[in-house]
Protein backbone atom coordinates (compact mmCIF):
# COMPACT_ATOMS: atom_id res chain seq x y z
CA UNK A 1 0.00 0.00 0.00
CA UNK A 2 1.28 3.82 -0.50
CA UNK A 3 2.62 5.24 1.58
CA UNK A 4 3.74 2.10 4.10
CA UNK A 5 1.64 0.02 6.38
CA UNK A 6 -1.58 1.01 7.42
CA UNK A 7 -2.28 1.77 10.88
CA UNK A 8 -5.05 0.27 12.95
CA UNK A 9 -7.54 3.67 14.03
CA UNK A 10 -10.74 4.90 14.27
CA UNK A 11 -11.78 8.45 12.47
CA UNK A 12 -15.02 10.45 13.46
CA UNK A 13 -16.87 12.82 11.37
CA UNK A 14 -19.70 14.66 11.47
CA UNK A 15 -22.42 13.21 9.18
CA UNK A 16 -25.40 15.45 9.29
CA UNK A 17 -28.28 15.99 11.44
CA UNK A 18 -31.91 14.03 11.16
CA UNK A 19 -34.83 16.03 10.24
CA UNK A 20 -35.38 16.20 14.34
CA UNK A 21 -32.26 17.77 14.47
CA UNK A 22 -29.97 15.20 16.37
CA UNK A 23 -27.01 14.90 15.28
CA UNK A 24 -25.30 12.27 13.18
CA UNK A 25 -21.60 10.86 13.55
CA UNK A 26 -19.78 8.03 11.18
CA UNK A 27 -17.10 6.38 12.83
CA UNK A 28 -14.64 4.23 10.59
CA UNK A 29 -12.70 1.58 11.98
CA UNK A 30 -9.32 0.33 10.14
CA UNK A 31 -7.19 -2.81 11.34
CA UNK A 32 -3.47 -3.26 10.69
CA UNK A 33 -4.42 -4.84 7.56
CA UNK A 34 -6.18 -2.07 6.03
CA UNK A 35 -9.59 -3.36 6.02
CA UNK A 36 -12.32 -1.12 7.21
CA UNK A 37 -15.72 -0.62 8.85
CA UNK A 38 -17.45 2.10 8.77
CA UNK A 39 -20.42 2.69 11.04
CA UNK A 40 -23.06 5.57 11.52
CA UNK A 41 -25.24 6.45 14.86
CA UNK A 42 -28.01 6.51 13.04
CA UNK A 43 -29.51 2.67 12.74
CA UNK A 44 -26.15 1.91 13.86
CA UNK A 45 -26.10 1.28 10.19
CA UNK A 46 -22.52 0.16 8.69
CA UNK A 47 -21.95 2.24 5.23
CA UNK A 48 -19.54 0.45 4.27
CA UNK A 49 -17.32 -2.23 4.55
CA UNK A 50 -13.78 -2.71 2.89
CA UNK A 51 -12.49 -6.31 2.21
CA UNK A 52 -9.49 -7.52 0.31
CA UNK A 53 -9.65 -9.60 -3.47
CA UNK A 54 -7.36 -12.32 -3.94
CA UNK A 55 -5.00 -9.64 -5.02
CA UNK A 56 -5.01 -7.57 -2.78
CA UNK A 57 -7.10 -4.83 -3.52
CA UNK A 58 -9.29 -3.21 -1.05
CA UNK A 59 -13.49 -2.96 -1.93
CA UNK A 60 -16.79 -2.51 -0.53
CA UNK A 61 -18.73 -5.29 -0.49
CA UNK A 62 -21.97 -4.15 1.31
CA UNK A 63 -24.54 -2.30 -0.39
CA UNK A 64 -25.71 1.00 0.81
CA UNK A 65 -26.71 5.08 -0.52
CA UNK A 66 -24.34 7.27 -2.20
CA UNK A 67 -25.17 10.09 0.65
CA UNK A 68 -25.04 9.22 4.31
CA UNK A 69 -28.09 11.59 4.83
CA UNK A 70 -29.95 9.26 2.12
CA UNK A 71 -30.56 6.68 5.09
CA UNK A 72 -32.89 8.70 7.68
CA UNK A 73 -33.96 10.70 4.60
CA UNK A 74 -35.27 8.00 2.56
CA UNK A 75 -36.39 5.58 5.51
CA UNK A 76 -34.10 2.75 3.98
CA UNK A 77 -36.79 0.50 3.62
CA UNK A 78 -34.44 -2.23 2.85
CA UNK A 79 -32.75 -1.98 5.51
CA UNK A 80 -29.08 -1.94 4.38
CA UNK A 81 -26.57 -1.85 6.90
CA UNK A 82 -29.11 -1.42 10.07
CA UNK A 83 -28.87 -2.86 13.46
CA UNK A 84 -32.48 -4.46 14.30
CA UNK A 85 -34.75 -4.73 17.05
CA UNK A 86 -36.75 -4.52 18.96
CA UNK A 87 -37.68 -8.04 17.33
CA UNK A 88 -35.79 -8.92 14.26
CA UNK A 89 -37.61 -10.54 10.91
CA UNK A 90 -41.94 -11.02 11.67
CA UNK A 91 -44.42 -10.94 14.38
CA UNK A 92 -47.39 -12.26 12.81
CA UNK A 93 -50.58 -9.88 13.40
CA UNK A 94 -48.54 -7.39 15.19
CA UNK A 95 -49.21 -8.86 18.11
CA UNK A 96 -48.39 -11.28 20.96
CA UNK A 97 -49.23 -12.13 24.23
CA UNK A 98 -47.17 -12.01 27.87
CA UNK A 99 -47.85 -13.02 31.13
CA UNK A 100 -51.22 -12.75 30.21
CA UNK A 101 -51.52 -9.36 28.58
CA UNK A 102 -51.92 -8.74 24.84
CA UNK A 103 -49.68 -6.46 23.45
CA UNK A 104 -50.50 -4.76 20.21
CA UNK A 105 -47.29 -3.19 17.98
CA UNK A 106 -46.89 -0.97 15.07
CA UNK A 107 -47.17 -2.95 11.93
CA UNK A 108 -45.59 -1.91 8.70
CA UNK A 109 -45.43 -5.16 6.58
CA UNK A 110 -48.93 -5.84 5.95
CA UNK A 111 -50.84 -7.17 8.86
CA UNK A 112 -47.74 -7.94 10.85
CA UNK A 113 -45.08 -6.29 12.52
CA UNK A 114 -41.20 -6.32 10.65
CA UNK A 115 -37.89 -5.47 12.04
CA UNK A 116 -39.04 -3.77 15.23
CA UNK A 117 -42.17 -1.74 13.78
CA UNK A 118 -42.25 1.68 12.19
CA UNK A 119 -39.18 3.37 14.10
CA UNK A 120 -37.45 0.19 15.08
CA UNK A 121 -33.77 0.44 16.33
CA UNK A 122 -32.41 1.02 12.78
CA UNK A 123 -34.40 4.41 13.02
CA UNK A 124 -33.18 5.49 16.00
CA UNK A 125 -29.61 7.85 16.95
CA UNK A 126 -27.45 5.72 19.22
CA UNK A 127 -24.94 6.91 21.42
CA UNK A 128 -21.28 5.97 20.52
CA UNK A 129 -18.22 5.06 22.50
CA UNK A 130 -15.39 4.22 20.78
CA UNK A 131 -13.17 0.82 21.50
CA UNK A 132 -9.66 0.11 22.00
CA UNK A 133 -7.92 -3.28 22.32
CA UNK A 134 -4.81 -5.32 21.95
CA UNK A 135 -5.13 -5.92 18.11
CA UNK A 136 -8.51 -4.43 17.87
CA UNK A 137 -10.34 -0.93 17.05
CA UNK A 138 -14.46 -1.00 18.01
CA UNK A 139 -17.27 1.14 18.49
CA UNK A 140 -20.01 0.49 21.17
CA UNK A 141 -23.50 1.40 20.73
CA UNK A 142 -26.18 2.08 23.27
CA UNK A 143 -29.75 3.16 22.54
CA UNK A 144 -32.46 2.73 25.61
CA UNK A 145 -35.87 2.04 24.07
CA UNK A 146 -38.17 3.30 26.34
CA UNK A 147 -41.74 1.66 27.53
CA UNK A 148 -44.39 1.29 24.77
CA UNK A 149 -41.77 1.85 21.87
CA UNK A 150 -43.62 0.72 18.69
CA UNK A 151 -46.12 -1.01 21.57
CA UNK A 152 -43.67 -3.53 23.45
CA UNK A 153 -43.49 -3.51 26.54
CA UNK A 154 -40.47 -2.67 29.55
CA UNK A 155 -37.43 -0.65 29.26
CA UNK A 156 -35.08 -1.68 27.36
CA UNK A 157 -31.43 -0.90 27.25
CA UNK A 158 -29.24 -1.79 24.53
CA UNK A 159 -25.95 -2.02 23.77
CA UNK A 160 -24.45 -3.14 20.06
CA UNK A 161 -20.37 -3.61 20.10
CA UNK A 162 -18.72 -3.59 16.54
CA UNK A 163 -15.15 -5.03 16.50
CA UNK A 164 -12.27 -5.48 13.45
CA UNK A 165 -9.67 -7.34 14.44
CA UNK A 166 -6.48 -7.33 12.74
CA UNK A 167 -7.85 -11.20 11.64
CA UNK A 168 -10.20 -9.64 9.34
CA UNK A 169 -13.41 -10.21 11.66
CA UNK A 170 -16.07 -8.73 12.50
CA UNK A 171 -17.14 -9.31 15.89
CA UNK A 172 -21.11 -7.94 16.89
CA UNK A 173 -22.27 -8.47 20.26
CA UNK A 174 -25.73 -7.69 21.65
CA UNK A 175 -26.41 -7.19 24.95
CA UNK A 176 -29.82 -5.68 26.48
CA UNK A 177 -31.56 -5.44 29.87
CA UNK A 178 -35.22 -4.80 31.06
CA UNK A 179 -37.28 -3.97 33.71
CA UNK A 180 -40.25 -5.99 32.26
CA UNK A 181 -40.59 -8.78 31.27
CA UNK A 182 -40.60 -8.46 27.02
CA UNK A 183 -39.26 -10.52 23.90
CA UNK A 184 -36.25 -8.97 21.90
CA UNK A 185 -34.39 -10.58 19.35
CA UNK A 186 -31.45 -8.05 17.64
CA UNK A 187 -29.44 -8.93 14.90
CA UNK A 188 -27.50 -7.02 11.68
CA UNK A 189 -28.53 -6.37 8.21
CA UNK A 190 -25.32 -6.17 5.90
CA UNK A 191 -26.65 -6.71 2.37
CA UNK A 192 -23.01 -8.45 0.87
CA UNK A 193 -21.71 -8.93 -2.73
CA UNK A 194 -18.75 -9.85 -2.40
CA UNK A 195 -17.62 -9.13 -5.89
CA UNK A 196 -18.37 -5.53 -4.71
CA UNK A 197 -21.37 -3.67 -4.14
CA UNK A 198 -23.26 -2.88 -7.18
CA UNK A 199 -21.23 -5.47 -9.41
CA UNK A 200 -23.70 -7.29 -10.40
CA UNK A 201 -25.93 -9.94 -8.31
CA UNK A 202 -24.71 -12.87 -6.13
CA UNK A 203 -26.42 -15.55 -8.00
CA UNK A 204 -22.96 -17.17 -8.72
CA UNK A 205 -21.93 -16.87 -5.09
CA UNK A 206 -21.38 -20.05 -3.51
CA UNK A 207 -22.97 -20.73 -0.05
CA UNK A 208 -23.34 -23.32 2.43
CA UNK A 209 -25.62 -22.90 6.00
CA UNK A 210 -24.66 -25.38 8.80
CA UNK A 211 -28.31 -26.41 8.72
CA UNK A 212 -30.45 -29.32 8.30
CA UNK A 213 -34.00 -27.76 9.37
CA UNK A 214 -35.47 -24.33 8.25
CA UNK A 215 -39.12 -23.05 9.53
CA UNK A 216 -41.14 -23.03 6.44
CA UNK A 217 -43.66 -20.00 6.10
CA UNK A 218 -46.90 -19.31 4.92
CA UNK A 219 -48.39 -16.07 2.60
CA UNK A 220 -46.52 -13.05 4.64
CA UNK A 221 -43.56 -15.33 5.30
CA UNK A 222 -45.01 -16.18 8.91
CA UNK A 223 -43.79 -19.28 10.05
CA UNK A 224 -46.36 -22.29 10.08
CA UNK A 225 -45.08 -23.19 13.44
CA UNK A 226 -43.33 -26.29 12.16
CA UNK A 227 -39.89 -27.08 11.70
CA UNK A 228 -39.04 -29.06 8.21
CA UNK A 229 -35.51 -30.41 6.65
CA UNK A 230 -34.01 -29.39 4.30
CA UNK A 231 -33.14 -32.70 2.55
CA UNK A 232 -34.55 -33.03 -1.01
CA UNK A 233 -35.62 -29.15 -1.23
CA UNK A 234 -34.34 -26.10 -3.11
CA UNK A 235 -33.37 -24.84 0.39
CA UNK A 236 -30.69 -27.50 0.78
CA UNK A 237 -27.27 -25.78 1.53
CA UNK A 238 -25.28 -28.41 3.45
CA UNK A 239 -23.03 -28.85 0.93
CA UNK A 240 -21.62 -25.22 -0.80
CA UNK A 241 -24.03 -24.29 -3.54
CA UNK A 242 -24.17 -21.23 -5.98
CA UNK A 243 -27.15 -18.93 -5.28
CA UNK A 244 -29.09 -18.95 -8.45
CA UNK A 245 -28.67 -23.28 -8.28
CA UNK A 246 -31.97 -23.28 -7.40
CA UNK A 247 -33.49 -20.06 -6.92
CA UNK A 248 -35.99 -20.02 -9.68
CA UNK A 249 -37.59 -23.52 -8.50
CA UNK A 250 -41.18 -24.30 -8.86
CA UNK A 251 -41.06 -24.71 -5.24
CA UNK A 252 -43.85 -23.39 -3.38
CA UNK A 253 -41.97 -22.12 -0.43
CA UNK A 254 -39.60 -20.86 -3.14
CA UNK A 255 -42.80 -18.90 -4.31
CA UNK A 256 -43.85 -17.59 -1.86
CA UNK A 257 -40.50 -15.88 -1.02
CA UNK A 258 -39.63 -14.98 -4.79
CA UNK A 259 -35.81 -16.63 -3.76
CA UNK A 260 -34.71 -17.27 -0.42
CA UNK A 261 -35.79 -15.75 2.54
CA UNK A 262 -35.53 -18.20 4.94
CA UNK A 263 -35.00 -19.00 8.56
CA UNK A 264 -32.55 -21.81 8.96
CA UNK A 265 -32.08 -23.81 11.98
CA UNK A 266 -27.89 -23.64 13.14
CA UNK A 267 -26.66 -27.30 14.01
CA UNK A 268 -24.43 -25.99 16.72
CA UNK A 269 -22.27 -29.20 18.02
CA UNK A 270 -19.19 -29.65 19.85
CA UNK A 271 -17.04 -29.67 16.72
CA UNK A 272 -19.09 -26.24 14.94
CA UNK A 273 -17.60 -24.04 16.96
CA UNK A 274 -20.77 -21.56 16.52
CA UNK A 275 -20.25 -21.95 12.39
CA UNK A 276 -23.58 -21.07 11.01
CA UNK A 277 -22.87 -20.19 7.07
CA UNK A 278 -19.95 -19.67 4.77
CA UNK A 279 -19.81 -17.89 1.13
CA UNK A 280 -17.71 -17.69 -1.58
CA UNK A 281 -17.15 -15.49 -4.64
CA UNK A 282 -15.16 -17.09 -7.59
CA UNK A 283 -14.80 -13.85 -8.99
CA UNK A 284 -12.94 -11.81 -6.38
CA UNK A 285 -11.96 -14.69 -4.05
CA UNK A 286 -13.23 -13.10 -1.50
CA UNK A 287 -14.35 -15.98 1.00
CA UNK A 288 -17.24 -14.87 4.34
CA UNK A 289 -17.29 -17.31 6.96
CA UNK A 290 -20.53 -16.81 9.74
CA UNK A 291 -20.08 -18.06 13.30
CA UNK A 292 -22.73 -17.07 16.47
CA UNK A 293 -24.40 -17.66 19.48
CA UNK A 294 -27.74 -17.23 17.58
CA UNK A 295 -30.24 -20.70 17.23
CA UNK A 296 -30.49 -19.18 13.71
CA UNK A 297 -30.20 -17.29 10.95
CA UNK A 298 -32.34 -15.88 8.04
CA UNK A 299 -31.17 -16.33 4.75
CA UNK A 300 -32.22 -13.33 2.19
CA UNK A 301 -31.33 -12.59 -1.45
CA UNK A 302 -32.55 -9.15 -2.03
CA UNK A 303 -35.67 -10.95 -3.59
CA UNK A 304 -37.62 -7.24 -3.27
CA UNK A 305 -34.76 -4.89 -5.16
CA UNK A 306 -36.04 -4.14 -8.32
CA UNK A 307 -33.57 -1.55 -9.66
CA UNK A 308 -35.93 1.75 -7.92
CA UNK A 309 -32.96 1.91 -5.42
CA UNK A 310 -30.12 4.18 -6.44
CA UNK A 311 -27.03 3.01 -4.91
CA UNK A 312 -23.36 3.53 -4.18
CA UNK A 313 -21.82 5.25 -7.37
CA UNK A 314 -25.21 5.74 -8.96
CA UNK A 315 -25.60 2.21 -9.38
CA UNK A 316 -29.14 0.90 -9.21
CA UNK A 317 -29.78 -2.37 -7.26
CA UNK A 318 -31.61 -5.02 -9.00
CA UNK A 319 -33.33 -8.12 -7.78
CA UNK A 320 -30.62 -10.41 -6.26
CA UNK A 321 -27.97 -7.39 -6.00
CA UNK A 322 -26.96 -8.58 -2.23
CA UNK A 323 -27.48 -11.37 0.06
CA UNK A 324 -28.25 -11.17 3.93
CA UNK A 325 -26.97 -13.87 6.71
CA UNK A 326 -28.78 -12.22 9.68
CA UNK A 327 -28.04 -14.44 12.86
CA UNK A 328 -31.40 -14.05 15.16
CA UNK A 329 -33.93 -16.01 16.84
CA UNK A 330 -36.88 -17.54 14.89
CA UNK A 331 -39.29 -15.30 13.43
CA UNK A 332 -42.23 -14.82 14.99
CA UNK A 333 -41.31 -16.48 18.84
CA UNK A 334 -43.52 -14.73 20.91
CA UNK A 335 -46.45 -16.50 19.55
CA UNK A 336 -45.05 -19.79 19.32
CA UNK A 337 -44.29 -21.48 22.06
CA UNK A 338 -42.71 -24.53 21.14
CA UNK A 339 -39.73 -22.24 19.58
CA UNK A 340 -36.71 -21.01 21.63
CA UNK A 341 -37.96 -18.08 23.67
CA UNK A 342 -37.06 -14.54 23.32
CA UNK A 343 -38.67 -13.19 26.46
CA UNK A 344 -36.29 -11.19 28.41
CA UNK A 345 -37.18 -10.67 32.25
CA UNK A 346 -35.87 -8.11 34.39
CA UNK A 347 -32.52 -8.96 36.17
CA UNK A 348 -31.52 -11.40 33.25
CA UNK A 349 -28.67 -10.26 30.85
CA UNK A 350 -30.04 -10.63 26.86
CA UNK A 351 -26.52 -11.57 25.10
CA UNK A 352 -25.35 -12.88 21.90
CA UNK A 353 -22.47 -12.73 19.78
CA UNK A 354 -21.84 -13.12 15.73
CA UNK A 355 -18.43 -12.72 13.87
CA UNK A 356 -17.99 -12.24 10.01
CA UNK A 357 -14.64 -13.63 8.94
CA UNK A 358 -13.07 -12.25 6.09
CA UNK A 359 -10.81 -14.25 3.45
CA UNK A 360 -9.48 -14.41 0.14
CA UNK A 361 -7.98 -17.08 -2.39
Amino acid sequence: MKGGAPRRGIAKRYAGQTPDGLAVYQYVLTNKNGMQAAIITYGGIMTSLKTPDRSGKLEDIVLGYPALEDYWTTGNKNYFGALIGRYANRIADGRFMLDGVVYRLSVNDGPNTLHGGMRGFDKQVWRAEEVWRDGVVGLSLRYLSRDGEEGFPGNVDATVVYTLTDGNELRIDYAATSDKPTVVNLTQHNYYNLSGAGKGNILGHIVAIHSDRYTPVRPGLIPTGEVLGVAGTPLDFRQPTPVGARIHSDDPQMRLAGGYDFNYVIRHGAQSGGFAASVYDPVSGRSMEVYTTQPAVQFYTGNSLDGSVIGKEGIAYERYAGLTLETQHYPDSPNRPQFPSTVLVPGQLYRHASVYKFSAV
